[in-house]
């Protein structure tokens, strides 16, 4: 599976219209650059955007919860550069992008090292997003034509790989649904949980024998990994990979996390670079729950994670101001205001450095 960043000729992304019904929608509030030069730079750039343990969504329980379920192992660190590069033939008025960035999670820590920020960046902020996903949010009132604006982040990220448990007799399925857990039932975006064809198969699983919930959701992911074919294909609805019997990762975990839906077990994507896995949820005699990560497609690896790629997002269900219906993955996004008929072409960057 390839997710590509932003392309300048994805008319649906690159928004012409006026910016300001978007600036004043906004949930987060923009950080005037003049107020930011008057504070530390240093401790600005580290809380601005790699505190995120501590503010995303869920991260910290999250941590507090999988260390005594899970073995973060052999952590490894790589340095990545994220951010905005602009260029544009024309003049650009109310420019106005966001673009995805890492958070932490209890596999993963992150780290800024350094930001570029170039004088026509007048705001920028995070926001977060309802299930996990944190994105930059700047502004640019005026850039001239023929010129480069940027603003770029150097981000140090130190990814384990996961262990799971040595014993999962005491993990049950949740009993009570909260509020938080509610976003990883139903359907999502391609996620069709509800479609009959699924249904089927989940009550052909449920008659499956399994001595514990465990084994019922390890029944699941056999089941998926029996029925259909690793292949690279369009993004298309999971039960279209049921019925197909092949499909990419994308097709193979979305099939996973609606057939676990269905047995009442939480489930969710994570999306690393150029691939995506599912987690599902399951909770211990006094009710304290875990993430599991899984394989849906590649090696066989259930309840335990050798990866090293970072996380960029973990969800599959995500509201943002920018669209009006809600986002399997979220995507970056450009608006301006432009004096010709030329387009600008904003460079969204994710690009690996180097790593130990």
């Amino acid at each position: 599976m390839q997710r590509p960043l932003f392309n300048a000729s994805d008319t649906a992304l690159l928004d012409r219209r006026p910016c300001l019904a978007i600036l004043l929608g906004m949930t987060a509030t923009l950080i005037d650059t003049a107020t930011l030069r008057a504070q530390d730079e240093s401790e600005k750039d580290s809380s601005e955007v790699a505190d995120s343990a501590s503010r995303a969504d869920g991260a910290v329980s999250e941590v507090s919860k999988a260390a005594s379920q899970l073995t973060f192992d052999a952590p490894q660190t790589q340095r990545w550069r994220i951010g905005l590069v602009l260029n544009t033939p024309v003049t650009c008025k109310r420019a106005y992008a966001t673009f995805p960035i890492p958070t932490e999670w209890p596999e993963q820590k992150v780290r800024i090292v350094s930001q570029n920020q170039d004088p026509g960046v007048t705001a920028w902020t995070t926001r977060e997003l309802l299930g996990g996903a944190r994105q930059v949010l700047l502004q640019m009132p005026h850039v001239t034509a023929g010129q480069t604006v940027e603003l770029t982040f150097t981000i140090e990220i130190e990814r384990s790989r996961i262990l799971g448990p040595e014993d999962t007799s005491a993990l049950r399925i949740p009993v009570r649904t909260s509020r938080e857990m509610k976003l990883y039932f139903g359907n999502s975006p391609y996620i069709d949980a509800s479609d009959s064809l699924i249904r089927k198969a989940s009550q052909e699983i449920a008659a499956m024998d399994a001595e514990s919930d465990w084994q019922r959701v390890e029944n699941i992911y056999d089941y998926v990994r029996d029925h259909v074919e690793y292949t690279t294909s369009d993004l298309a609805n999971a039960s279209t990979a049921l019925r197909e019997g092949k499909g990419d990762c994308e097709g193979m975990t979305s099939l996973f996390i609606a057939l676990c839906r269905n047995a009442k077990v939480p489930a969710r994507m994570v999306w690393i670079p150029d691939h995506c896995y599912p987690e599902f949820y399951l909770e211990d005699e006094s009710g304290k729950g875990t993430w599991f990560p899984c394989q849906a497609a590649g090696t066989r690896q259930f309840g335990r994670m050798d990866e090293y790629r970072p996380v960029l997002q973990k969800g599959d269900r995500f509201k943002v101001p920018e669209d009006k219906s809600p986002v399997r993955y979220v995507s970056e996004f450009f608006s301006c205001d432009t004096a010709g008929k030329r387009n600008p072409s904003p460079n969204f960057v994710r690009e690996q450095l180097d790593s130990e």
